[in-house]
C-alpha cells in the first residue's frame, strides 16, 4: 500500500513517531524501515521509502530460499489498511501541530523517605 507524502514532512519523522526502526540492509537499493508485532522479528510492518512516498506491506515471515527475495508479504489488506490510516492520522497530527497527543506525558517519579525530607 504506497501512502503518499506532504511536502514539508521527512518521512524518518514520521516514521519514528509510528514506531519504526530503520533497517540496515547492505542489499536494499531503498532506504527501508520495520515495526515488529511481537518479540519475534516477524510477522513485521515493512515500509520502504522513496522521494515523497512510503511503500508499506506486511511481511508475514522471512525469504525462503537464498538468494530470492519472495517471502510471505501482504500488501493490501484491513491490516496493512489500518496500519496505513495509523500512519496518515501522525502525518495529520504532525501537519496541524498537535505534536503534543504523540508526546508521552512525563510521569512523576515517586521519592524514597529521605527524598521527601530532603526535597531532593
Amino acid at each position: 500500500m504506497k501512502i503518499q507524502l506532504s511536502d514539508n514532512l521527512k518521512s524518518q519523522d514520521i516514521l519514528r513517531r509510528a514506531g519504526y526502526g530503520l533497517v540496515n540492509d547492505r542489499f536494499a537499493k531503498e532506504e527501508s524501515w520495520s515495526r515488529r508485532l511481537g518479540s519475534a522479528v516477524y510477522p513485521r510492518f515493512h515500509a520502504y521509502v522513496s522521494s515523497q512516498e512510503i511503500n508499506l506491506h506486511l511481511d508475514q515471515k522471512q525469504a525462503s530460499y537464498k538468494g530470492y527475495s519472495a517471502h510471505g508479504g501482504e500488501y493490501d489488506g484491513e491490516v496493512v489498511a489500518t496500519e496505513a490510516r495509523r500512519i496518515i492520522g501522525i502525518m495529520e497530527a504532525l501537519i496541524g501541530g498537535q505534536t503534543a497527543a504523540l508526546n508521552p506525558v512525563p510521569v512523576k517519579v515517586k521519592k524514597g523517605l529521605w527524598g521527601r525530607f530532603l526535597g531532593v
